[in-house]
């Protein structure tokens, strides 16, 4: 199956800043997308970088400098079905989690983020469309149940963890099993438990 893989390489994962300056955020965010690519290639699917500009990927790359949701939805009106839409920032992401979304039965099969949003999705249908602005997950069921058609909800703790503040740092120092676990722990990252039980990512100096 192809996989679109979104990705804006320009000033990315700003949230970051406050513990990785900006070349470290365009590193990180690429490394990312590579975990993220890695995880479909081995799932079985064809991966496909939709960048906001143009990237050295080994994976094709469509260059469109439009927003999200409307570059997203270029590319479904130019797809032939089944396609899936998986985010970039899915670190933790895995093999076997994305082969029980892409394996998922139904028209359209989504995977909420874990304040609400589209983390990913395969759709079956032409005719749907998205709009990824806030709880987009509820704005997708409702896209679905207008086109006639109803949502499979795939439940998936790593497909859900999309990584944008520090603290979501913490889920891949603990279940990240590619790259971008492995360049936090190079940068200094780790984790320590302070006050009542309570885990928190901190950095190290680097000497």
């Amino acid at each position: 199956m192809r996989v679109v893989i979104p990705f804006a390489p320009r000033d990315p994962k700003t949230r970051l800043s406050e513990i990785l300056n900006v070349e470290e955020r365009h590193s990180f965010a690429e490394v990312m997308l590579e975990d993220v690519a890695v995880a479909v290639e081995m799932a079985g699917g064809i991966p496909e970088i939709l960048s906001t500009d143009r990237i050295e990927s080994r994976w094709k790359v469509i260059v469109d400098d439009r927003p999200l949701s409307v570059a997203v939805n270029g590319v479904l009106e130019n797809s032939k079905m089944p396609i899936a839409i998986v985010m970039s920032d899915l670190a933790i992401a895995t093999a076997d989690s994305i082969r029980r979304l892409l394996e998922s039965e139904g028209e359209i099969s989504i995977v909420p983020g874990n304040l609400g949003g589209t983390n990913a999705f395969v759709t079956r249908r032409e005719d749907f469309r998205v709009d990824y602005h806030g709880t987009s997950y509820l704005d997708h069921v409702k896209i679905a149940e207008e086109i006639g058609s109803n949502v499979t909800k795939v439940d998936s703790f790593r497909l859900a963890t999309d990584i944008d503040v520090k603290e979501d740092l913490i889920e891949i120092l603990i279940h990240g099993e590619g790259k971008s676990r492995d360049w936090l722990i190079e940068r200094g990252f780790h984790l320590e438990v302070k006050g009542q039980n309570r885990v928190g990512v901190y950095r190290s100096e680097m000497r």
